[in-house]
């Protein structure tokens, strides 16, 4: 059966750098969790940090450029995180290939799982074009990703799997 990697927090598990959720009560999530296709994963706590943690965002680009090297994910308080989100991201590529996933549901504007904003790394609530550190490496790895806000374009994709 073909499973779906769903970011955790969308599930109502409380992982989120602030110890809370964002769940979704959507029909199109209900039916997967019923049919059993469901994988939650949140990669920042894959990673290695804790819940709750300091806010992180991504500085000098998205996430194709920290797994590149020319870019970082620092904390609010200007730590340096990026290979706590670099190891998550490769978490959750290993799980996508354990269970022969080809789609992923992803938080939005997020560091790691945002798919077409995240924030622009001044903690300002700015948005900029781009991936998080985890989306990209799905990406590139042929995994189609999409967040809470394109459930039905997602249901779409996946009916054609």
């Amino acid at each position: 059966m073909q499973k779906i990697l769903i970011s955790s927090c969308l599930l109502g598990g409380a992982v989120r750098y602030d110890g809370k959720h964002q769940q979704q009560h959507h029909k199109i999530l209900h039916e997967w969790i019923e049919q059993q296709r469901v994988i939650s994963f949140c990669p920042e706590v894959a990673g290695g940090l804790p819940v709750p943690r300091v806010a992180a965002e991504i500085v000098g680009g998205d996430g194709i450029d920290v797994l590149s090297g020319r870019a970082s994910v620092l904390d609010k308080a200007g730590d340096n995180v990026s290979e706590a989100f670099i190891n998550g991201a490769q978490s959750a590529l290993a799980v996508c290939k354990q269970h022969h996933i080809k789609m992923a549901v992803l938080a939005r504007r997020s560091p790691s799982c945002g798919n077409q904003l995240i924030y622009d790394g001044t903690f300002s609530g700015t948005t900029i074009s781009g991936m998080g550190v985890t989306a990209a490496l799905l990406k590139q790895n042929d995994i189609n990703v999409f967040n809470q806000d394109s459930l039905e374009d997602a249901a779409m994709y996946f009916s054609k799997l």
